[in-house]
């Protein structure tokens, strides 16, 4: 980032290169829309470009991009909630429908037939107990196992205390463990 404030061009185009993915799935898991995700990286980008004298070396600049993709995140859910749509929590039927989700798209293309089913089950599951997570608790579940931010990132981030960060992780795990209760004693029933 110092590169590209100093004007190299091609600092930022690796600096795009590195973040772009991590970024999206963090976008599009915040989300649930592929198109709404895609919108909104390339606007978290522009910021970069735009707000890229801003950046100053006192923060890791992870902690700025993703500062950024967070509050882009939030401004939308603001839009939606004043257009009266579906929330962010909504039953997944609302996402993207064209494709395959995220958690679709990182099973094992090799697993066993039978595994490839288990695996949607839990991932379909497991998708849909994090959408029904708060909005606070799903933001640093997602930072936290998704980017594998450290909590103190994460602080820096959202701009609350880390503690406050730890309990929302904590109240997240709580909810998301009661939410696939049921899953996990048929796992246990199931040869």
């Amino acid at each position: 980032m110092s590169r590209y404030q100093h004007g190299d061009v091609r600092a930022f185009e690796l600096l795009l290169a590195r973040h772009r993915k991590p970024v999206f799935n963090f976008i599009l898991r915040f989300v649930g829309n592929r198109e709404r995700a895609e919108d909104l990286l390339q606007e978290t980008f522009l910021r970069v470009i735009k707000g890229g004298c801003s950046y100053q070396r006192e923060a890791r600049f992870t902690t700025w991009l993703y500062t950024i993709a967070r509050n882009q995140c939030i401004d939308l859910s603001r839009r939606m909630k004043l257009r009266q749509t579906a929330s962010l929590d909504a039953p997944s039927h609302c996402a993207d429908a064209d494709g395959p989700t995220l958690m679709e798209s990182v099973a094992d293309p090799d697993a066993a037939v039978d595994r490839r089913a288990a695996d949607a089950e839990l991932q379909g599951r497991l998708k849909t107990a994090i959408e029904r997570l708060g909005e606070e608790q799903r933001e640093v579940f997602l930072m936290r196992e998704l980017l594998h931010l450290q909590f103190k990132e994460i602080a820096a981030i959202t701009g609350v205390p880390e503690n406050t960060v730890k309990s929302r992780m904590r109240y997240a795990l709580e909810k998301l463990r009661d939410q696939l209760e049921d899953y996990r004693e048929l796992a246990r029933v199931a040869p």
